[in-house]
């Protein structure tokens, strides 16, 4: 559908995200419901599907994909300047699909049924100068999906399998000399300083364990993890595995704040990932852009996770 024409959903379907096997379902969904669906061929398609969509003044653009896809529709929705025009949703046919379950969107066909019915809420973004990120900013030995990664291992962990998997197909642990200062209504401060494996600043990502792993979207704050050096650990034990990202756990740190600026203490450079995107930087600065995106949401979103 060219895209001077307006419809009023537009599907931006990544056929190639997880297995490839959900293509035919979205494609029949979206016909059935009158959207207009868009395939992308190539790196960047995504974007640009969206970014159109919404200068065509849809009033709904949905990702259909993994969490890349999600973040890709999101930056054409922001070059698109069109936040506050647009509702984003969210289709999970990716091999994670982290953004998707934070959300309440269980499944491809409960996420129809969210568009059509679901509440509308407006999250947070994560912002630097140059990019955004809605799941999670990860500084250090980045939280890439590695071919490592079991089945098995998610479903015991969750989005903490990618990280577990990156400790344990790492040779060596080199801990960098970082230091995290925060930025808040009291000024900056120094959160943290020390050697670290990783910083971990979660949106829409909790990297905890248990059963509280919903992260809160709409309170303008990021939740910070610092992964100290654990090189004398042997993480290929199931017990360290098990313990490694507990709340109490000695070798993690925890803290919020609205924007943070992580620094390596020498000249050389870091590896940032913003939901997959690799930024190569000494430093980076990243901010809080509170209630940006407007998102169908299901019914076992919570929009105060941290209350009983």
């Amino acid at each position: 559908m060219p895209a001077t024409d307006s419809p009023e959903t537009v599907v931006v379907l990544n056929p190639n995200s997880g297995n490839g096997d959900h293509a035919d379902v979205v494609r029949s969904r979206a016909e059935l419901l009158g959207y207009d669906c868009r395939e992308t061929e190539a790196a960047g398609d995504a974007v640009e599907f969206a970014r159109e969509a919404a200068s065509a003044g849809a009033g709904t653009v949905v990702a259909a994909g993994g969490d890349g896809t999600v973040n890709e529709v999101l930056r054409g929705i922001d070059d698109a300047d069109a936040f506050g025009d647009v509702t984003f949703g969210v289709v999970p046919a990716g091999t994670g699909n982290s953004f998707a379950g934070n959300v309440g969107v269980e499944g491809i066909e409960h996420a129809f049924d969210v568009l059509e019915d679901g509440r509308r809420r407006r999250i947070d973004l994560g912002r630097t100068d140059e990019s955004l990120f809605v799941n999670s900013c990860v500084a250090g030995l980045t939280a890439e999906a590695s071919g490592d990664t079991t089945s098995e291992m998610k479903g015991r962990l969750g989005v903490l399998a990618y990280v577990v998997s990156t400790l344990r197909s790492a040779s060596e642990f080199d801990a960098l000399p970082l230091v995290v200062d925060a930025h808040g209504d009291g000024g900056e401060t120094t959160a943290w300083e020390g050697d670290a494996l990783m910083v971990l600043i979660g949106n829409a990502r909790r990297f905890v364990r248990g059963d509280n792993t919903q992260a809160d979207v709409e309170d303008g704050e990021f939740e910070v993890t610092v992964v100290e050096d654990v090189s004398k650990l042997d993480v290929m034990g199931e017990a360290v595995t098990g313990g490694l990202f507990a709340e109490n756990s000695e070798y993690v740190q925890r803290f919020r704040a609205p924007a943070l600026e992580v620094t390596l203490r020498e000249t050389d450079t870091i590896r940032f990932s913003l939901d997959g995107e690799i930024l190569t930087r000494q430093s980076l600065t990243v901010r809080t852009d509170p209630g940006a995106v407007e998102v169908a949401v299901g019914d076992s979103y919570r929009p105060d996770p941290g209350e009983p």
